[in-house]
């Protein structure tokens, strides 16, 4: 399986936050408020991604990856890697949909109520949206297994 791309995920992120803010700046006086709320599952989801990066690369690090009961199954690591891909997809899309909606949001705070309300949410979610990316990448390149070096056994 190849690495997730971090320049596709920015250009992902960055052609979602175009038409995002095309839609916004068309669109904005139909959209219902967006609550702060709405970032907080981006975020629950950052931080299990950091956590898990941090326990996969641990025990890649100390060589506790294999079989036995006191190692971490390969295939647990393998769906942490799946997990941190998802997340890095889902941060990218998502944070790029908020970085679009802020571009029309912050820029119109002083005039419209409606933009003072939506602000923290949509900062909130950008942001979070940016850290699950961010964390996603982490656990994925946490998830790698180094080969073996040559004359050692495996398992």
């Amino acid at each position: 399986m190849q690495r997730t791309s971090t320049a596709v995920l920015i250009g992902v992120g960055g052609f979602i936050a175009a038409v995002s803010a095309i839609l916004t700046w068309r669109f904005y006086g139909s959209m219902t408020t967006i609550p702060v709320t709405v970032s907080v599952s981006l975020w629950v989801l950052a931080v299990i991604c950091v956590f898990a990066a941090v326990k996969v690369r641990g025990r890649v690090g100390d060589g506790m990856i294999g079989q036995d009961s006191s190692q971490m199954n390969p295939v647990t690591v393998a769906q942490l890697m799946i997990l941190g891909r998802a997340g890095a997809w889902t941060g990218a899309i998502v944070g790029g949909i908020y970085v679009g909606v802020s571009s029309f949001v912050i820029p119109r705070v002083g005039e419209l109520i409606a933009a003072s309300e939506d602000l923290p949410g949509a900062l909130a979610s950008a942001l979070g949206g940016i850290a699950l990316a961010a964390a996603g990448l982490y656990l994925e390149r946490s998830c790698e297994v180094p080969p073996t070096q040559s004359g050692e056994t495996i398992g």
